[in-house]
């Protein structure tokens, strides 16, 4: 889907991508595919992937120590995406996930068109969700620090975690 989106990644960079459950074993429901092309103590640059009716969580990024929060600016690169934030119920297009109504609070759905953008301030709770064709985005930020975000969802584990079968 990269590719498709017209984003140069050689095969070595393929094997880097991050296929993130959060957790719950639902991948083509509640997931994001992440290449992290730069993420240093002070900017991070990555490239998510939904897939069609993917949802990733929702979510924030609070303070750590004395850094008071991811700043994030979202680029919509190619196919549907929705992005949801606090204000008035205008949940139309997307969905909430099946059996999550309690943990998807935020119903102020933004459609966004490619090339449309959006910033989130640190403690700024957000979903998003790709639609029919899935999407393709660019993530630009302060440093990241994923394992710490906080999560609507208690049952949600930000890092993976591998069991013995």
């Amino acid at each position: 889907m990269m590719r498709a989106a017209g984003i140069q990644i050689n095969d070595s960079e393929v094997e880097k991508i991050e296929v993130v459950d959060f957790g719950l074993s639902r991948l083509s429901i509640e997931g994001v595919q992440v290449f992290t092309m730069v993420n240093t103590d002070r900017l991070a640059a990555k490239v998510l992937v939904l897939f069609p009716d993917q949802t990733e969580p929702e979510h924030w990024h609070p303070t750590i120590g004395d850094d008071p929060g991811k700043q994030e600016t979202i680029r919509h690169i190619w196919g549907d995406l929705r992005f949801y934030v606090e204000g008035p119920d205008t949940l139309k297009e997307g969905f909430i996930v099946p059996g999550k109504e309690n943990v998807y609070t935020l119903r102020h759905e933004i459609v966004l068109e490619p090339g449309d953008q959006l910033t989130f301030e640190p403690y700024e709770k957000h979903w998003f969700q790709g639609g029919a064709r899935g999407a393709v985005l660019y993530s630009f930020s302060t440093t990241v620090r994923d394992g710490l975000d906080g999560f609507s969802d208690p049952e949600i584990q930000r890092l993976t975690v591998f069991e013995k079968q």
